[in-house]
């Protein structure tokens, strides 16, 4: 069941050209057609179903430089500087909150690899420290468990996924943005080898720079151009409950090796399951297995295997199409995947074992999102060189919220030519299918 959305209104009326069709009404999408309208290009944002539908509300809210990919946490502190103000520049609520986020432990593997990671950190300016094990008790009150230790990252905070990327879209259109919901991309047309249009089932935009923004469904629909794009779709589970009385267990966001909690806007808290999910046999996942390889034999014990329909039909699925016939976009306008309900019993368990206080805690809302992942669980945010004019932000891996403001900020810089406000290097398109070799995720 989807969370709840704050709701935009569409524009009704296609424009004939654009400077940048953006494709895809997410967080990556709606940050970069932003900041592209505030350098004074002319945007449309078209997107299947609605703004903010699927991923970019069923995350956990967290805005985070602690323990990133060391290759991204150039993005997220850029990310973080621009969160902070990011109220006052739209004129409106997003939730962010500067709160700092604790993580604790009960294992020695944990404690050693982010007193490592802190170590290389610091050479890039990012000020974590580690806890005892009595100052991780003290930084979660209330818990029953001896944490051993954990890491405390004062600078990082928290948003809402719900409210921030309708705010940022708002602020978007009152810059000259045209915002499209229900309006599925169907494909591009190219000419003299580049690409010079987006086809919508409402109609066709000119255009010569096409950004594709959209999540677990950006390798269909650049497989449908003869473009390779190596994604991997991972179900979570998530929820919140009703507000809360009584002192709060924090007022940020504190990570367990089971579950997390974050404090919300409304006294209530957004929890996540940690490290698990549900993998969706799929014909892509097939495809790209071998890139893949590597992180599934470290990670499937966490995964639960299974096969459904959406193996012909969902967003993993081989389908052919033509521009003027009816998409798979238009057959699934928001792919909104049921929370599996064993992943809620366990958080509901771990949660009154370690906040008895939260053991009749109630459910709000429970639901599952699709995460779209690369091999290296670093984004993809770059050109296209086969095809001049087409650009990528996706695979974020499931942190693409926290990087939002950034990330769009990147993309917007790439398409204009502008000064890049990181270095691009490893976000680049080509390291998936060169042979470059991508490591491990840094990520934890």
């Amino acid at each position: 069941m989807s969370p709840p959305v704050t709701r935009i209104h569409s524009d009704e009326t296609l424009p004939a050209q654009a400077d940048v069709v953006v494709i895809g009404g997410g967080v990556a999408g709606i940050t970069t057609a932003y900041h592209l309208a505030k350098k004074g290009h002319s945007v449309a944002v078209v997107e299947k179903g609605y703004v903010a539908g699927e991923q970019s509300s069923r995350n956990w809210g967290w805005c985070r430089q602690q323990n990133r990919d060391l290759r991204e946490l150039p993005l997220a502190q850029r990310a973080l500087e621009m969160w902070k103000g990011m109220n006052e520049e739209l004129g409106a609520e997003t939730g962010f909150r500067h709160t700092g986020l604790v993580y604790v432990t009960t294992k020695p593997s944990d404690l050693a690899a982010w007193s490592g990671w802190i170590d290389k950190a610091r050479e890039m300016q990012m000020h974590s420290r580690v806890l005892s094990a009595a100052e991780a008790k003290e930084m979660s009150p209330g818990s029953t468990e001896n944490w051993i230790g954990g890491v405390h990252s004062p600078s990082d905070g928290k948003a809402e996924p719900a409210l921030a990327v309708p705010a940022f879209a708002e602020a978007a259109r009152r810059l000259g943005v045209t915002i499209h919901q229900d309006c599925a991309a169907r494909g591009l047309e190219t000419s003299a080898g580049r690409v010079s249009a987006v086809v919508t089932e409402k109609g066709t935009i000119r255009t010569s720079s096409v950004l594709v923004a959209g999540g677990v469904w950006t390798s269909m629909f650049c497989r449908h151009h003869g473009i390779d794009m190596p994604l991997a779709g991972v179900q979570s589970t998530s929820m919140f409950t009703a507000p809360i009385s009584g002192p709060p267990i924090t007022e940020g966001g504190i990570s367990t090796p089971d579950v997390t909690f974050r404090r919300r806007l409304d006294g209530g808290y957004t929890i996540g399951i940690s490290g698990r999910g549900l993998l969706r046999l799929s014909p892509q996942g097939m495809m790209y297995a071998r890139p893949f390889w590597r992180t599934f034999k470290k990670r499937h014990k966490l995964l639960t295997i299974t096969a459904d329909k959406t193996f012909f039909a969902g967003p993993e699925a081989l389908m052919r199409w033509s521009n003027d016939s009816v998409s798979p976009f238009e057959r699934m306008r928001t792919f909104d995947p049921p929370p599996q309900e064993k992943l809620i019993s366990f958080a509901l368990k771990r949660i009154a074992e370690i906040y008895p206080q939260l053991a009749d805690v109630k459910i709000a809302h429970k639901y599952g999102g699709l995460i779209d992942f690369t091999p290296d669980w670093v984004p993809v945010i770059s050109p296209i060189d086969k095809l001049p004019g087409l650009y990528v932000s996706a695979g974020f891996s499931g942190h693409g919220f926290g990087v939002g403001p950034a990330a769009g900020k990147l993309a917007a810089d790439l398409i204009t030519g502008d000064a890049p406000i990181v270095d691009p290097h490893p976000y680049r398109y080509s390291r998936l299918v060169d042979g470059t070799d991508l490591g491990e995720p840094g990520l934890m």
